[in-house]
């Protein structure tokens, strides 16, 4: 008796929304709150984040007849991830570019000071490409595609060991 796998789009929909609006909140909270780094942020929202994929995966591992494989429960996290890590993204996009962009003016100020503290003898077109490219990498458009790419790895480690911990393979298919 063969059993049709449920489908991953409505949980990674679901699932990577709730990842996309942590984001959302944790930035708008920085935001609000004028802070710029914190470490006990960052551990609330890898907790918060790891707790959402493992609800997602077990969603679906509870809809396909609680067998779950590695292999779906990447499918499923990547999916979750993608979802989550667009959001994310076109939010940071909007956030540094309209509502702080002073944020990223202060990393490149921050930069620059470093950068030629280091090199002083730094000069014309070397200067020229070192802005170039600090611009670039301190760009919203840089930061969100990063967004995205940590997104997609770290969904991909998260699933992996949560697809490890949870794995119950249909013997039966």
């Amino acid at each position: 008796m063969e059993t049709e796998k449920p489908s991953i789009k409505p949980i990674a929909y679901q699932y990577g929304l709730y990842l996309g609006l942590l984001s959302i909140i944790g930035l708008v909270i920085m935001y609000v709150a004028n802070i710029e780094k914190s470490w006990i942020m960052s551990i609330i929202s890898l907790i918060l984040t790891i707790v959402i994929y493992v609800y997602g995966i077990k969603a679906y591992q509870k809809a396909n007849y609680n067998f779950l494989s590695i292999k779906e429960a990447i499918k499923v996290g990547l999916g979750m991830a993608a979802v989550g890590g667009v959001i994310a993204a076109l939010y940071t996009f909007i956030h540094y570019s309209y509502i702080q962009p002073e944020f990223i003016e202060n990393i490149r100020e921050q930069s620059y000071i470093e950068m030629t503290k280091k090199n002083p003898n730094m000069v014309g077109e070397q200067l020229d490409t070192a802005l170039k490219m600090m611009n670039f990498f301190t760009s919203p458009f840089f930061m969100s595609t990063m967004i995205l790419i940590s997104s997609l790895f770290f969904g991909l480690i998260i699933s992996l060991i949560t697809g490890a911990i949870l794995k119950k393979e249909n013997t039966h298919a």
